[in-house]
């Protein structure tokens, strides 16, 4: 590069350099023939003054330079493809423009957040190879053993447990949370996102639920596991952080209070809202009365407001400006933050600004602690990526039901769990309902297999049927024969204890001519259509042609229906596609 190349080269932001393709609708890395190399790596344009004129030999500058540029800081980047037939030498005296690739070579690029005290989870952009290792760098991970999946599937529904602690860590932090505090869960989302990817559901778990925690195995530095004695009747946020709790202690703690079990988890503190509110440049908020907080030190004018870092953070903190002054109102405010947020990450503001995507980028990724499960970079851009396709008009947030704790007295300081409303929303989200109204994309398959239920029914006498334990609670199969025989009158029925494998979902096989038996069996159990698998029959000891049912993980107990509710009870909620004034 002559020295007008390099004057040029410390002007130019590398970040610049990576392009919208219109066609493709990723980001591409464009260089001119004279621009300078950027520090992400990625092809480079030959010049055909550089081969004196031989073209793209393989000898020559060119050809030094571009097998310099397969290794940078110390890794090994792909060369470009070669080209089926050379290109036609170009014109004395005139550079030549080779077609720009349809797709380039660079990866793509997660960005993902989880709001400390907040939540955020989008993907952004594309940037090179080693880029992404760089983000991999900056991710935390914790081993929470059993308590999360060991991978990602971008084919199953999936639930990611979000966590904002009240650890004051960060420059500029001393006046929030508690100042002794270990970090404990102070802002929970359980964000459920459906398998055909039409809808998702953030359901906020208040801080002051009085909940209980359950005996939590952790992974100690030395490698040794230490079990942690559970405690009834506490605060929900003491699951993490007391006693030496991780977040897996937290995950297991929602699993037995909400049914519902998280597969991964993801955990920021208080910067993360800092940090990535300025680097998307600020998010838009409205307020319906002005605040002047002299806890929080948060100063807002009424209506609408601009706000990031320090002011950003200091606005999900605050709790006494808001309706009641309680967390429960904080919670609703959180919940606009987070929809503004995502909006603005998802603008053509941002996923058009190179600059703005990598800031963004390198702020999530720092902000982020993950399980093992999902601690690599290509696994976050997938959850981003599979995140991305759901309309923000169909991510809804909702809270979990609650009741003052009549244990407080006079003074309300902690909520217990509204048993007469709350079951009906866990159910929603376990059986991947949405609270929004959306189109199906596989309204074809549910339909086949609701007409699995339709037809003749044998007698309950007449069907014949062995029950697997394939994941359900420990005597699940001997309590259900029991029921079946003594109380629905299916005589001719048989435990045959533990299936080889566990199942996630109770299924029931049946041979053709068997299927009105099968019908019968699934009325009387409140099996959906779903659970009916046409297949084979097995013989029994008789030698008898037996129906296969085998219980799994979602099996509630005999007697207890396992068909999804038509729709998602009707909830206070609000969705990620519009915005609303705090009040």
């Amino acid at each position: 590069m002559d020295a007008q190349g390099r004057g040029r080269a410390d002007n130019i932001d590398p970040a610049d350099q990576w392009v919208l393709n219109p066609n493709t609708g990723e980001y591409e890395l464009r260089l001119s023939p004279s621009a300078p190399q950027s520090s992400v790596p990625g092809p480079r344009r030959p010049n055909p003054r550089d081969t004196g004129g031989a073209g793209r030999g393989r000898g020559g500058t060119a050809a030094r330079a571009t097998r310099e540029m397969r290794q940078t800081r110390g890794a090994e980047v792909p060369p470009p493809r070669r080209r089926r037939s050379p290109e036609p030498e170009p014109p004395q005296g005139r550079r030549s423009r080779r077609p720009a690739k349809k797709k380039s070579t660079a990866k793509k690029v997660l960005a993902w957040t989880a709001g400390g005290t907040a939540f955020v989870l989008v993907a952004v952009g594309t940037a090179g190879y080693l880029y992404l290792k760089h983000l991999e760098g900056n991710v935390t991970t914790t081993d929470v053993g059993s308590a999360g999946k060991s991978g990602f599937s971008k084919d199953d529904a999936f639930n990611i447990l979000i966590i904002g602690t009240d650890k004051r860590t960060g420059k500029g932090n001393e006046g929030y949370g508690d100042a002794n505090s270990v970090g404990h869960a102070d802002t929970n989302i359980l964000l459920h996102v459906s398998k055909d990817r039409t809808n998702a559901t953030a359901l906020s778990i208040p801080r002051d639920l009085i909940a209980d925690v359950p005996d939590c195995p952790t992974k100690q530095p030395d490698g040794s596991e230490k079990v942690i004695p559970g405690s009834d009747d506490v605060r929900f946020n003491i699951s993490l952080g007391q006693e030496g709790r991780d977040p897996g202690c937290t995950m297991r703690t929602v699993g037995e209070l909400t049914g519902v079990v998280p597969d991964h988890f993801m955990m920021v503190d208080f910067n993360a809202v800092k940090t990535l509110t300025a680097a998307v440049g600020g998010v838009d908020v409205c307020l319906a009365h002005a605040v002047n907080d002299k806890d929080s030190h948060l100063k807002l004018p009424a209506g609408k407001s601009k706000i990031e870092g320090e002011q950003a953070l200091a606005f999900v903190r605050t709790r006494h400006s808001w309706g009641n002054h309680g967390d429960l109102d904080r919670i609703k405010v959180q919940q606009q933050f987070m929809g503004s947020l995502m909006r603005k990450m998802s603008s053509s503001d941002t996923l058009t600004s190179p600059t703005k995507l990598v800031s963004l980028a390198e702020a999530a990724t720092k902000a982020l602690t993950v399980d093992k499960g999902i601690g690599s970079v290509s696994t976050l851009k997938d959850i981003a990526l599979e995140l991305k396709k759901v309309p923000p008009k169909n991510i809804s947030f909702v809270t979990v039901p609650v009741l003052d704790n009549p244990a407080d007295g006079v003074f309300h300081k902690t909520v217990i769990v509204n048993q007469s409303t709350a079951p009906e929303v866990f159910d929603a989200i376990k059986n991947d309902v949405s609270f929004t109204e959306v189109k199906k994309k596989e309204k074809a398959a549910k339909d086949a297999a609701a007409a699995r239920l339709k037809g003749s029914k044998s007698a309950a006498s007449e069907v014949r049927v062995r029950i697997f334990n394939g994941g359900a609670e420990g005597g699940s199969a001997q309590d259900t024969l029991q029921w079946l025989q003594t109380e629905k009158g299916v005589l001719k029925s048989e435990n045959a204890g533990n299936a080889p494998a566990e199942l996630s979902r109770t299924t029931l096989e049946y041979a053709p001519d068997q299927a009105s038996q099968a019908r019968e069996l699934a009325s009387l159990m409140g099996l959906p259509g779903t659970a009916l698998k046409p297949g084979k029959s097995v013989n029994n000891a008789q030698g008898l042609p037996t129906m296969t049912l085998t219980l799994g993980k979602d099996f509630k107990g005999a007697g207890v229906s396992l068909t999804a509710p038509a729709k998602a009870p009707t909830v206070d909620k609000s969705t990620a596609d519009k915005a609303q004034c705090a009040s």
